[in-house]
């Protein structure tokens, strides 16, 4: 038990650092800090290509921190964008991550997407890419 009784976010603090240290090792990147941009920057454009009913389910899966990362900013009314081109995806993410030394561009959003395979059910990851326009789903590999 915690100091404070909290179990649910200690719990979400660990599985936060959990899938930041996971995708830290997979991209071969010291910097937390932009694990955690890369991840943010990613999951905030995949779902930006989501109807909410997916979008709904696909948060489920995620740990509650990052579920609140997921949702940061987001206009439901803005939502679904039309970009369907998966190098206009790739620029969207590079342009954010601007001058980040570590960062590769695509095969990075590669190693998201990788993560994503191992930690969300296959079924849901399934429904997400089947929910993306064509190239797109294509860039994000098959769990």
């Amino acid at each position: 038990m915690t100091a404070q009784g909290l179990e649910v976010i200690d719990h979400s603090v660990h599985l936060t650092h959990e899938w930041i240290n996971e995708l830290a090792a997979r991209l071969g990147w010291s910097s937390k800090r932009s694990t955690l941009r890369l991840l943010r920057i990613t999951l905030h454009r995949i779902r930006d290509h989501l109807m909410i009913n997916e979008l709904a389910q696909m948060s489920a899966q995620l740990p509650l921190i990052i579920r609140g990362f997921f949702f940061e900013g987001w206009v439901p009314k803005q939502t679904p964008i039309k970009e369907r081109r998966a190098q206009e995806f790739v620029t969207f993410v590079d342009a954010q991550m601007g001058e980040s030394p570590e960062y590769r561009g695509r095969d990075d959003i590669k190693c998201v997407f990788d993560m994503l395979n191992a930690r969300l059910s296959r079924g849901e990851v399934e429904d997400v890419r089947a929910s993306l326009p064509t190239e797109i789903h294509d860039l994000w590999p098959a769990p």
